[in-house]
């Protein structure tokens, strides 16, 4: 539009005394237009796309070797190998940033980029997590954060778990998590879900949503953790250190479905023989709610082939 008007001067009355003045403001503006703002609108796309800001991992990689940390970029199609709910396979992966402490708590913290879908249907997700190492296995427990969900309550997770795993335990934890532990594990979630333990979740992380799941515990925010930002690298750590403060009791768990407990005395003193660490293979994984509108249309497609199959062409009798 500036190019139209200034044009429609240049040839105006007296357009070609006004040509010869200005014929070098008009070149410089062409120049101006056609050539500065295309890099400029190419360096912000650039500046702006995910895991492309050098300057960024730059300062991230310069941060993690002061604190002890390895940091890496993890581009498209590569997946962090972490068994945590956001690292599903049935998401694409994105760009990835992560640190990582390779030390006995196994710290790994990542802002990372999923996408579900297809054409239309394409939804990128943007997640901040934080995880450790437990030192041992665990069933598989989903706290999911109220406060995060939307306002209809629907939850900000990637999964609908069965709402019958759902656990409801005592106190004011029920108003700031959903608990789900694996089916007939409700007694092992409390003996790891104390009332002290509890209340340490309500107090320092009930802006998280939490899983455990193998030997590791994850943390998940809807915000980058992996940041430059100091205060949340305080408020990060002093979570973990409060989170994992009673892991040792958590260690001391043992799945009963793996063996018996039992008491040999040989001589004077007792010899306590106690199931193996581990999981049983039901308290691995939760499993998701069941889709009836999906059960519904595979019943509707069956009950049409047999149809078509019976009238059409005489099968099935």
């Amino acid at each position: 539009m500036f190019l139209l008007v200034f044009w429609a001067w240049v040839i105006g009355e007296d357009g070609f005394a006004r040509a010869q003045l200005s014929e070098w403001l008009l070149y410089g503006t062409g120049a101006v237009v056609y050539s500065v703002i295309p890099v400029l609108i190419i360096f912000h796309a650039v500046r702006d796309w995910p895991g492309a800001g050098g300057r960024t991992q730059f300062r991230l990689d310069r941060f993690a070797r002061a604190n002890g940390m390895t940091y890496r970029p993890v581009r498209h199609n590569a997946r962090p190998g972490l068994p945590g709910m956001i690292f599903d396979a049935a998401w694409q992966p994105g760009d990835v940033d992560v640190l990582t402490r390779y030390d006995a708590t196994g710290l790994i913290v990542g802002n990372a980029r999923f996408t579900t879908g297809t054409g239309k249907g394409r939804t990128v997700h943007k997640w901040g997590y934080a995880s450790v190492q437990l030192g041992t296995r665990l069933p598989h427990i989903v706290l999911d954060a109220r406060g995060n969900n939307s306002l209809a309550g629907h939850t900000n997770l990637p999964r609908d778990l069965d709402p019958r795993q759902r656990l409801r335990l005592e106190g004011d934890f029920d108003r700031y998590f959903t608990l789900y532990c694996p089916r007939d594990y409700e007694r092992d979630a409390l003996y790891l879900f104390t009332p002290d333990i509890m209340a340490r979740f309500v107090d320092h992380a009930a802006e998280f949503d939490v899983e455990i799941v193998d030997d590791r515990l994850f943390l998940y925010a809807k915000r980058p953790l992996a940041t430059l930002d100091p205060e949340t690298w305080e408020w990060l750590r002093a979570t973990l250190a409060v989170l994992t403060e009673k892991v040792e009791q958590w260690r001391r768990w043992r799945d009963d479905r793996l063996g018996t407990t039992r008491v040999d005395r040989r001589g004077r003193m007792p010899i306590v023989t106690r199931p193996p660490k581990g999981v049983a293979a039901p308290g691995r994984r939760l499993t998701d709610r069941t889709s009836w509108w999906g059960v519904l249309a595979i019943v509707l497609a069956t009950a049409v082939l047999w149809a078509i199959g019976t009238d059409v062409f005489g099968l099935f009798g």
